[in-house]
């Protein structure tokens, strides 16, 4: 039997991404037309935000798990949650949850892994690029990373914040996100994981110059697999 996704919300373009390539993905597993019964609870960006500028993880479990209790009422089997930053509070969340987690760095470094990466670059808000959730997902895989430096990190943290989460692509941000990734290159990344779920959005395996591990897409796919009982084949 098909399993129920639960999609634990934070900001809207990037959940809307990963529930879209559920939806539309699924007919790969399923058949035209088809996908699993998904159920998304959000509570507005701002109540997040307020507990990550401070941080205040134990605030931004105190969400999550009133979201995962919330699609788990109506019959989720388990959860996924499209956001990269709030994943610091991943091992709080767990211990409390109704039903089990898939985890988005967990995926991202599974691909890595699977395409031989040696040195990631990792992008995402201010809190996600200077925070523990890569490091610690990479910590046993022998793979590096590294983040861009410090006013790059201001300015790619302002971008998501002011223009991605809004539903603003510019080309002027894409323009920088480019000159970005490039830096990371000639630090010998060989691969840019986009970690904030927005940034797939903006920049496309197309247009970066190293190949791109997509966080949004990867979350979606791994909770496909998950809900046909396709995830070890």
């Amino acid at each position: 039997m098909t399993k129920h996704i639960g999609i634990v919300a934070c900001s809207a373009e990037g959940a809307a991404l990963c529930y879209r390539t559920i939806c539309v993905e699924g007919s790969n597993l399923m058949g035209s037309h088809a996908h699993p019964e998904v159920t998304m609870h959000t509570f507005p960006l701002n109540e997040y935000v307020r507990y990550i500028e401070v941080g205040d993880w134990e605030g931004v479990a105190s969400l999550m798990l009133s979201s995962v209790a919330k699609v788990a009422k109506v019959g989720a089997d388990f959860a996924i949650c499209p956001d990269n930053t709030i994943h610091q509070a991943f091992d709080l969340v767990v211990k409390e949850s109704p039903i089990p987690w898939l985890h988005i760095a967990e995926e991202v470094v599974a691909e890595a892994k699977r395409q031989n990466y040696k040195c990631l670059g990792v992008l995402g808000t201010r809190f996600l690029m200077e925070g523990p959730v890569y490091p610690a997902k990479l910590a046993t895989t022998g793979i590096e990373h590294r983040t861009p430096e410090v006013k790059d990190r201001e300015c790619i943290n302002e971008i998501i914040f002011n223009e991605l989460v809004c539903g603003r692509f510019s080309s002027e941000a894409r323009a920088y996100f480019s000159k970005v990734i490039g830096g990371l290159k000639s630090q010998g990344c060989d691969a840019v994981v986009l970690g904030c779920t927005e940034i797939p959005l903006l920049v496309t395996s197309e247009s970066s110059l190293l190949p791109t591990l997509d966080s949004t897409r990867l979350l979606a796919r791994a909770a496909l697999k998950e809900a046909t009982g396709t995830a070890s084949t």
